[in-house]
């Protein structure tokens, strides 16, 4: 397993695992960005995401994984609105993303998805059909709104 400088606060890291979905972004050789929902775990320093059986029109031709072959750099944002804005907060990340090639990698990493989507253990997710990212975060922020307030 890829062994990545933890750079997340551990208060970074309660607030990315209490939380079920991020938006992620990615952007093409030219630098056009593109960004979806995805759903993941935080393994280690990593954060991971599947390819999962959802459907898709391809798995391994997918915008997301096309944009990450020729640039690997990503951003992502796990946020909290509420129409109270003292409630709002936000963590955003920005990193460096690669396919998974190890498979012991990628089991360690679909065991802790599948403790977090229950979805994800009816799904045969396979290893050499199932592309898997890691995320090695490279910069972090949390806000809070709560804490900006004077």
């Amino acid at each position: 397993m890829a062994v990545a400088a933890d750079i997340l606060t551990e208060e970074a890291r309660r607030f990315a695992e209490a939380r079920r979905v991020g938006r992620l972004a990615t952007a093409d050789g030219a630098g056009a960005p593109h960004v979806i929902p995805f759903c993941y775990a935080l393994v280690g320093s990593c954060f991971y995401f599947v390819v999962d059986e959802k459907p898709k029109r391809t798995r391994t031709g997918l915008k997301r994984l096309r944009n990450l072959r020729v640039n690997p750099r990503v951003a992502f944002v796990i946020d909290d609105y509420d129409d109270d804005w003292e409630h709002l907060a936000f963590l955003l990340v920005q990193g460096a993303a690669a396919v998974v090639t190890d498979a012991e990698e990628f089991a360690q990493a679909l065991a802790a998805l599948r403790v977090r989507y229950p979805q994800y253990q009816g799904m045969a997710l396979r290893f050499d059909e199932h592309p898997m990212v890691r995320i090695a975060p490279l910069r972090s922020h949390l806000w809070h709104a709560r804490s900006r307030a004077g």
